[in-house]
């Protein structure tokens, strides 16, 4: 078992001698496993919001640089491999939140939660106010609102299905002699099926960098508390708490505070130009926490600087990457985003349902959410996570008498 990394070691080498060629390929792979898996959600969330073209690529941009940024400072501050990501689970909520809502009033939610997660994260709040939502009910919510994504990558082969198929056996065969790179596989699997049959055209993608677009934001009461406090509890509950348990697991201990109160002050600066959500990783962040980024802990986090310069250049060029999702068949985007949230949706049914006396409470939350059911103009989501603590609170009550 390895030693655990203590921070702010003053004689910390330097960061030219502590990087490596594993270093900066765990971090490249860190990087393409993010964007692989989930990039196709977050160009479906951005166009749920009405988003144009400009504003998608814009999108893309905040992300990238938020993401690299903070993946850099953080990771050379506390001498860790502190890679973060945009909310995936997040982003898979916007999309099936966010049409019929003003762009404007989207980006007032994003200022709204990043406020509450960066309160959280300065006041010391974070561990506290988790506590109060139990993980069984946060993984139901979790769970009800990634059941959109699965149910359709079955549903896309209907119209098409060649394409679809052939990437679940790719993602089959990825899970089952590679894992860490199934999700790329399966990118890899339908873009070249795809090419095949024709249905990829790469005119007009543009090779320049991208120009950030700020929409200014519009705070309708209604969508702060539709989408701006179920995505604050999403961010926390499922990706800030995964992320810092993958640290602690890893022998890493940073103080959890600071690292919330920097992506929520992250996303409340680029909230405007659609970096809706930056959170703590935690599946990407795996790569650059083992034996296979550097043998010596203390020297991983090179990896997690190297991942911050590949966003970086990742969100420069956000329009190459919209560029490129444009020219991808709307099948192969569907069944990449169901296949790349097949584990995260498995993860959370499992997490839903692992108590026996949470179960009411689970299946009332999980399908409430995945109903999409709007209520009061409030969405599903939120009216899940009431119900289902309500039903947690009397049902528990009722065995405690």
């Amino acid at each position: 078992m390895e030693a655990p990394c203590t921070c702010h070691d003053s004689a910390a080498p330097s960061l030219w001698r502590d990087i490596s060629l594993s270093t900066v390929i765990a971090g490249f792979v860190a990087v393409v496993i993010g964007y692989t898996s989930s990039a196709a959600i977050i160009f479906q969330a951005a166009a749920a919001a009405g988003a144009s073209t400009a504003q998608i690529s814009s999108w893309l941009w905040a992300l990238g640089i938020g993401m690299g940024l903070t993946s850099l400072g953080l990771s050379l501050r506390y001498r860790m491999p502190l890679l973060t990501a945009w909310s995936t689970p997040g982003a898979a909520f916007l999309a099936t939140s966010l049409p019929g809502i003003p762009i404007e009033e989207a980006i007032g939610a994003f200022l709204f939660s990043a406020l509450l997660i960066t309160l959280c994260g300065v006041t010391g709040l974070f561990e506290r106010l988790m506590r109060h939502i139990p993980s069984t009910i946060a993984s139901a919510m979790l769970a009800g609102i990634l059941l959109r994504f699965g149910l359709e990558l079955f549903n896309v082969m209907e119209r098409q299905w060649l394409l679809p198929l052939a990437m679940l056996a790719a993602w089959v065969a990825g899970r089952r002699l590679w894992p860490t790179l199934a999700v790329p596989g399966v990118l890899l699997t339908g873009v070249a099926i795809a090419l095949l049959q024709g249905q990829i055209s790469t005119q007009g993608i543009p090779l320049t960098p991208t120009l950030p677009v700020f929409t200014a934001p519009a705070f309708n009461p209604m969508t702060l508390l539709s989408i701006g406090v179920p995505l604050f509890v999403i961010t926390m509950a499922t990706q800030n708490l995964p992320g810092v348990a993958v640290l602690r697991a890893a022998g890493y201990h940073p103080n959890s505070s600071p690292l919330i109160a920097w992506t929520g002050g992250a996303t409340l600066l680029l909230a405007p130009f659609g970096g809706y959500a930056l959170n703590m990783a935690a599946i990407s962040a795996a790569v650059c926490m083992g034996p296979d980024a550097h043998p010596n802990p203390k020297r991983r986090y090179t990896a997690g600087v190297a991942a911050g310069v590949f966003y970086i250049t990742m969100g420069i060029f956000g329009a190459t990457v919209t560029g490129i999702f444009n020219a991808l068949p709307s099948a192969l985007v569907l069944a990449l985003a169901g296949i790349a949230l097949l584990g995260t949706l498995s993860g959370g049914l499992s997490g839903a349902f692992e108590k026996s006396e949470q179960r009411d409470a689970a299946i009332v939350t999980f399908l409430l959410t995945g109903s999409g059911i709007t209520l009061l103009g409030i969405g599903g989501a939120f009216w899940g996570l009431v119900a289902g603590l309500a039903v947690l609170k009397i049902t528990t009550a009722k065995a405690a008498s």
